[in-house]
């Protein structure tokens, strides 16, 4: 296990007035961290802020959200990270579950948080960042930029316990609106602290998280490094216009990247071998990395991309070993910590060879969903985590994924939930009635799909349907990224045996337009 209050000591012991954090705008050394985290703690706290309360964040990567992260756990505050693509109904949800107290936001989404129900009602309402200067906007609150340069006022930081809330994270399961994953500081350390093993990570790595640090994988990598001493290199976007020069320039060890990034890097930035020259580790998970990937990475950087799979329930759980076989296709081998359990359907445990549920059993698994011990008591059973993915093992102890029994779509690394999307839909006057699926991609993972039927009451006669188009951008408003790509109108929708949308067939449907189309 790791103590999330020794984050930094060991960087700090040994070399603070190294780079902590870099990105193209603005670095911070391991001193300079600890001081402005120390420092922005006892502003929240003088807030009103008190141990225990939620502090959500809408960012994108910014060197300065890693420094507000620690300042909350110094303050015994719950980091809670919002997907920066959520739109204001998402917004609204995240904050109601969550409870909360106050919001972190960049200064670009003000567009969204003034279509946002619960914002306004904040107990402590919106700490603002990067308003541009110059600009004559009444700036209403505290900004991150203010609290930051202002001297730290007179407050006393209590001690933290282990069983303290340290993060909610966001996800979207197999049902319904996104749910909470919640760590505490115990569980989150022993998140850390098998990654760092698995990862080999030392404190002369150089470390570029190619991925949001409000999103779990993002997230985990930075505070890898920050337990370790490591070095972090922020990109503030995730092409190639922003990455490559990082690669260039600060020469990171290990590099997390989802598939599509890095097959985007490789297509359409002209990546060139000598760029992943400094890279003895390239990860990559949130969904299967395509074999085509593994080839054309392996061709250009004369090493695999390394398969990693894990959730923000469980952390980092499997890893193919960076100084052992990277067997391409599979996920890589249990991290230390970590036990698993493929079942059937029934709960038999199955033989090696034999793909099953996996279920997973350690200290970092989450203690629950915030607020939702009927969605805790499902998933957590007897001390073992029901993943929902379907996995097969060979005698070596590697894991191959083979599917979902949930029926949740991956897309980019991202969790959708097809329920959301079709309430999203159905929401339309003219939607009777709407069945989403995740039809596989190569470059995403999946891609959205939805079948919908209109409703002949709401049509007047001689008036025609609204466009396709008209329907995804009535979507996007709602869920944003998580909109179909692709919308087929039916007759009628299928139904299964229960009379719910029959998602099973819609996605043998597409999976079978898609082959046509091939």
């Amino acid at each position: 296990e790791f103590d999330l209050s020794d984050l930094l000591q060991g960087a700090l012991a040994s070399k603070p007035d190294h780079e902590a954090l870099h990105s193209a705008a603005t670095s911070w050394t391991w001193r300079e961290l600890d001081r402005d985290s120390d420092r922005l703690a006892a502003q929240l706290i003088a807030l009103g802020l008190k141990p225990g309360d939620r502090a959500a964040t809408l960012m994108p990567n910014r060197n300065v959200l890693l420094v507000f992260y620690m300042a909350c756990l110094k303050a015994r505050l719950v980091i809670t990270p919002l997907n920066y693509r959520y739109m204001a109904p998402e917004i609204d949800h995240a904050l109601e579950v969550s409870g909360a107290s106050v919001l972190l936001a960049h200064a670009e989404r003000e567009a969204d948080l003034a279509k946002s129900e619960r914002t306004p009602d904040l107990p402590l309402g919106v700490i603002r960042y990067g308003s541009a200067e110059g600009e004559n906007v009444k700036q209403e609150g505290p900004t991150l930029e203010g609290l930051l340069a202002a001297a730290a006022p007179e407050v006393t930081l209590t001690v933290p316990q282990p069983d303290d809330p340290a993060v909610i994270f966001f996800t979207s399961g197999s049902t319904g609106k996104p749910k909470g994953v919640t760590h505490t500081r115990r569980t989150y350390g022993a998140v850390v602290a098998s990654s760092v093993q698995s990862h080999a990570m030392t404190e002369v790595d150089v470390v570029l998280p190619g991925s949001s640090i409000s999103h779990a994988g993002g997230f985990f990598y930075s505070f890898m490094a920050l337990a370790k001493g490591a070095k972090i290199v922020m990109p503030r976007t995730f092409d190639g216009d922003e990455i490559l020069p990082l690669l260039r320039e600060q020469k990171p060890t290990l590099l997390w990247m989802l598939p599509a990034a890095l097959i985007a890097l490789m297509h359409d930035h002209n990546a060139q071998s000598e760029d992943f020259s400094s890279v003895r580790l390239c990860t990559s998970g949130g969904d299967k990395v395509p074999a085509e990937l593994e080839r054309e990475f392996t061709a250009l950087a004369g090493f695999p991309v390394d398969e990693i799979w894990g959730m923000s329930e469980i952390g980092i759980a499997t890893v193919n070993p960076p100084a052992g076989l990277n067997k391409l296709g599979s996920v890589g081998q249990l991290g230390p910590g970590y036990e698993a359990s493929l079942r059937d359907e029934e709960g038999n445990e199955l033989s090696v060879g034999e793909p099953g549920r996996m279920w997973i059993r350690a200290k970092s698994n989450m203690i629950g969903y915030w607020n939702r011990p009927d969605a805790t008591a499902e998933t957590i059973v007897d001390g073992w985590l029901d993943t929902g993915d379907v996995m097969q093992a060979d005698e070596q102890g590697y894991f191959w994924f083979q599917g979902r029994k949930k029926q949740i779509i991956i897309h980019d690394g991202s969790n959708i939930c097809p329920q959301e999307v079709e309430e999203a839909l159905l929401a339309h006057p003219a939607v009777e009635s709407a069945g989403v699926v995740g039809v596989h991609d190569l470059v995403h993972g999946e891609n959205v799909w939805a079948y919908i039927t209109f409703s002949p009451d709401v049509l007047k006669p001689g008036e025609s349907a609204p466009s396709r188009q008209e329907v995804v951008r009535f979507a996007r408003e709602r869920v944003g990224y998580k909109a179909p790509e692709v919308i087929k109108v039916l007759e009628e929708m299928p139904l299964n045996a229960t009379g719910k949308v029959d998602r099973v067939i819609l996605k043998k449907w597409a999976a079978d337009q898609l082959d046509a189309d091939h």
